[in-house]
């Protein structure tokens, strides 16, 4: 018997095993081998050993070494027609030596010249077919490596870090360097893949048993295709894979990759400012850097990274806020999303690292002022992986350095520098341990900073010194996750100054100061903050009905902005949701979703101030678009937030419906339309429209279109705090408005695709808002939701005088005055980036970077530079408008090369 059909014998022999043994498993309540894993599925394949000088990648598999793989082919369809049988054959084999992994794979086609080759860069998604193979090598049920080879030779790499029943739940930010290539033929196509073991983490042991499950996608006949074809109504994704035997004696890997980079960079400026040395046209920098990776045996994995530079990420999008809370954006930088995951979790964000280089937010007070875009990053480093059976461990270090702006006043004519951020010091950790043979976690987590201050430094009494949060938090799964009980209660600390502690008090996120709350109140001599947090939630997730039901808190003192996330504290919620789901073809749907959920939320006071509920309806339909249709409405409520920091104020009922229709995504052509309607009290209103428009002209070339369009109605703007107002405000003035509000902005992206390693990505976002002030009024009484308006109102006049406004109330005699707050906003953000993998793993990076923007306001000027009123509305002729505000070019170069150490 030769090597192969040995191999075939070997698995029979397990088949038969596994179904002599599955009724005495069951008999006596033991964990089947794959926990979650149906009976029906437990399905194995087999690795075989070769020497390592037999494979070459080139995706024919024509070597000899494929003579002797075990190539298995019982796929099952998970779309469109569950279980069916597939349209057309797949083969998947695996090899293996010592240094690698090799897959091997044959996809038949009984149309191949209708196989779509859209090629994409790395990552890139396209119109094509595809093959993914995900390897879970600790067994551990809930983590996945996956690595995909498209029919155009494009790659996509990335992990399943939970057990999600959605599939497409995955973790992008992983990178490994690895080989896959694909040729078509008369037959369909073919494959081959090389992965370094050095690239993935697996345990220490003579054998191994790791999970797997193989997907192979045809757009053109929107059908999916599974090893292990997992149903729609279960939960789980990786806790069903089948497995991968037959790898043994492989060596444990010292790996370590360098990534030094050399930077230089050229930013000019479209409109240099007469008298501003800082403004010259023209400024020139270079940077250098590296990034470590290095194995710590065969767990754990340590990152670092030396002075970084991310000139080629993409930069936010652009907003007008005006609310009294911080914008959040996601995080890009690659050194900082790749394993996210080992350092969040819980459901509360103690650790946020878009906190570690931000912009820098000191003052500084000059004629010309010239202030860094960020924090400089001297170090940051991570060691992840696991430490045991069951164990994962997260930790993080960083710091960045002390930053200064340059200052320059004409008079007397001297240049100087002004401290605005401190030394930072950040560090952050999470352990997690896996138990249970249905996956359950129990985590803890803890974040922390530190900052440096000078001794004569301002900045101690703006910024906090020390922050340390954390907590444990649970995720309880019973019968392989039908059923999920989470929990988590943590815990924050802040300390610094007097006056940097009296700020936090009286910050957004709790506004001690509010003068009708008889429960918290501003102490003055406080040098620490501390608050606590906790949870607790029940979910069903398997079956036709679905349900989950949550309790959560925030205390008054709980603040975790120095290194998490937080928008509002002292907050008491309790939601409930109940889903009804069609998983199978019906008449109407291939798939549908209705969902019923509501939400009540009060302060520590007692005060009720938040209400919703909301319907939510989506459907997929045979012809594969999809739709969305959603109701929400928000009854009264009280507000403590939106007199900022003063008394309580009723806020007016909402309805909103919104929905969006989109065709099916296989298509070469994609199109998705959106819309929002809302009505509020007091003739508030708002509608949003928005298009998307995908295309793929060439398989080369991808391009999307996204604009949308705003106008509102908001009721109850915040104007200003003043005093001279009544008792029943406190002896202050509360003043609102109605605002008109418009935005258009729209999003353009291109791809072109030279081939798998060259590509050329633009981006461009022209973007115009405007907003108009009008009925301008003062709070009637704390607790209300009627103003008082000035013109309206018996005894009150405003007028509007040389671009202020002047109020008078012969209640309060006197006047006061504000400036005009109308405002217009433009920007126009671009970024071209050409992409090249000139060696794997080492890559060349040419970018160029257009920015312009001006933001005026009425109370400051009479006109905008587009000569347009402040106020008026966005059209479509405001498209043109970013383009007449003058704006910086930026050019950069950067360079990576990968070195691998074994």
């Amino acid at each position: 018997m030769d090597k192969a059909a040995a191999t075939r014998s070997t698995i029979a022999r397990r088949r038969r095993r596994a179904a002599l043994l599955l009724p005495a498993l069951l008999a006596v309540g033991s964990p089947l081998p794959a926990q979650g894993v149906d009976p029906g599925e437990l399905k194995e394949a087999m690795a075989v050993r070769v020497s390592g000088d037999g494979i070459r990648v080139d995706g024919r598999l024509d070597d000899p070494a494929w003579r002797q793989a075990v190539f298995f082919s019982d796929f099952r369809q998970r779309d469109p027609e569950y279980g069916a049988q597939p349209s057309d054959r797949t083969e998947v084999a695996f090899l293996y030596d010592d240094a690698a992994i090799y897959v091997g794979a044959r996809m038949h086609s009984s149309e191949p010249d209708r196989i779509p080759v859209s090629l994409t860069r790395h990552d890139g998604f396209g119109r094509a077919e595809h093959l993914t193979v995900a390897f879970d090598p600790f067994l551990d049920r809930r983590t996945a490596f996956s690595f995909t080879v498209t029919s155009g030779n494009g790659r996509r790499d990335f992990i399943y870090t939970a057990d999600s029943d959605d599939y497409r739940s995955r973790d992008y930010t992983w990178n490994p360097v690895w080989e896959g290539k694909a040729v078509r033929d008369s037959l369909g196509w073919t494959l081959e893949m090389r992965i370094p073991l050095s690239q993935l983490r697996f345990p220490s042991q003579p054998v191994h048993v790791w999970g797997l499950n193989v997907q192979r996608g045809m757009p053109q006949r929107n059908e999916d295709v599974f090893w292990i074809a997992i149903p729609r109504d279960v939960p789980g994704y990786v806790s069903r894979f089948g497995t991968l035997h037959g790898i043994a004696g492989i060596p444990t890997s010292r790996r370590m990759e360098l990534l030094p980079y050399a930077a230089g960079n050229a930013r000019f400026s479209g409109s240099p400012v007469p008298g501003n040395p800082f403004d010259e046209g023209r400024v020139t920098g270079q940077s250098i850097g590296a990034d470590l990776k290095m194995g710590l045996g065969a767990n754990l994995t340590l990152d670092a990274t030396f002075n970084p530079d991310f000139g080629q990420v993409d930069a936010d999008p652009a907003e007008v806020n005006l609310s009294a809370f911080e914008s959040f954006f996601p995080e890009r930088r690659p050194f900082f999303t790749a394993g996210s995951e080992l350092l969040s979790g819980g459901g509360t964000r103690y650790f946020n690292s878009r906190r570690v280089g931000a912009p820098p937010r000191g003052s500084a007070s000059a004629d010309f002022v010239d202030r860094p875009g960020s924090s400089r990053i001297l170090g940051a480093a991570k060691l992840t992986g696991r430490i045991g059976p069951g164990w994962q461990l997260g930790l993080f270090s960083g710091i960045t350095e002390r930053t200064y702006a340059r200052t320059y006043d004409s008079i007397p004519d001297a240049l100087g520098s002004v401290e605005i951020e401190p030394v930072a010091a950040y560090g952050a950790g999470r352990l997690q341990r896996q138990f249970g043979a249905s996956g359950s976690t129990l985590g803890f987590t803890l974040a922390t900073m530190r900052r440096l201050f000078t001794a004569e430094s301002p900045l101690a009494d703006r910024f906090s010194r020390q922050a340390l949060s954390g907590g444990t938090d649970w995720s309880l799964r019973f019968r392989g996750g039908d059923y999920t009980v989470n929990g988590r209660a943590g815990f924050s600390y802040v300390g610094g100054t007097e006056a940097a502690i009296l700020r936090l008090q009286e910050a957004p996120a709790r506004y001690f100061q509010r003068p009708d709350a008889d429960y918290v109140e501003v102490d003055p001599a406080r040098t620490s903050l501390v608050g606590f947090s906790a949870g607790i939630s029940a979910s069903k997730n398997s079956g036709m009905w679905l349900w989950g039901a949550s309790l959560d808190t925030d205390s008054p003192g709980f603040e975790t902005n120095d290194t998490g996330r937080l928008e509002n504290g002292d907050d008491i919620g309790l939601s409930a949701n109940a889903t009804r789901r069609q998983t199978t073809p019906s008449a109407l749907f291939r798939r549908s979703r209705v969902n019923l959920s509501g939400r009540l939320g009060w302060n520590y006071g007692g005060v009720r101030r938040d209400a919703q509920l909301r319907l939510s309806t989506s459907a997929n339909f045979h012809n594969y678009w999809d739709a969305n249709l959603n109701v929400q409405v928000n009854p009264r409520t009280m507000s403590d937030n939106l007199t900022r920091g003063g008394p309580l104020m009723q806020t007016g009922w909402r309805f909103r419906t919104d929905g969006n229709v989109s065709t099916s995504s296989s298509s070469p052509t994609t199109l998705r339309l959106s819309g929002v309607y809302e009505a509020g009290e007091f003739g508030a209103w708002n509608m949003e429209l928005g298009v998307r428009v995908s295309a793929n002209p060439l398989p080369t070339l991808s391009l999307s279109l996204d604009p949308g369009y705003q106008r509102r109605v908001s009721a109850r703007q915040y104007v200003g705090r003043f005093s001279g107002g009544s008792d029943l405000t406190y002896g202050s003035r509360y003043v609102f408005a109605k605002i008109e509000r418009s935005q258009l902005a729209v999003r353009i992206r291109g791809n072109y695709i030279f081939s798998p390693t060259l590509s050329i990505e633009g981006y461009a976002e022209p973007f115009s808002a405007s907003g108009r002030f009008f009925e301008f009024g003062e709070l009637e009484q704390a607790g209300s939701r009627f103003l008082r308006t000035y013109g309206e109102a018996t005894g009150t006049t405003i007028t509007a005088e040389d671009r202020r406004y002047r109020v008078t109330d012969t209640d309060s005699p006197g006047s006061f005055t504000f400036g005009n707050p109308d405002f217009n906003s433009l920007s126009f953000r671009s970024n071209l980036v050409l992409r090249w993998e000139w060696n794997p793993g080492s890559t060349l990076f040419l970018v160029w970077q257009q920015n312009r923007s001006d933001f005026c306001r009425a109370g400051s000027v009479a006109e905008c530079p587009n000569g347009s009123l402040p106020g008026s509305l966005a059209t479509v002729a405001s498209f043109a408008d970013p383009f007449r505000v003058a704006g910086d070019n930026f050019v950069a170069v950067k360079v990576t090369y990968w070195i691998s150490v074994r």
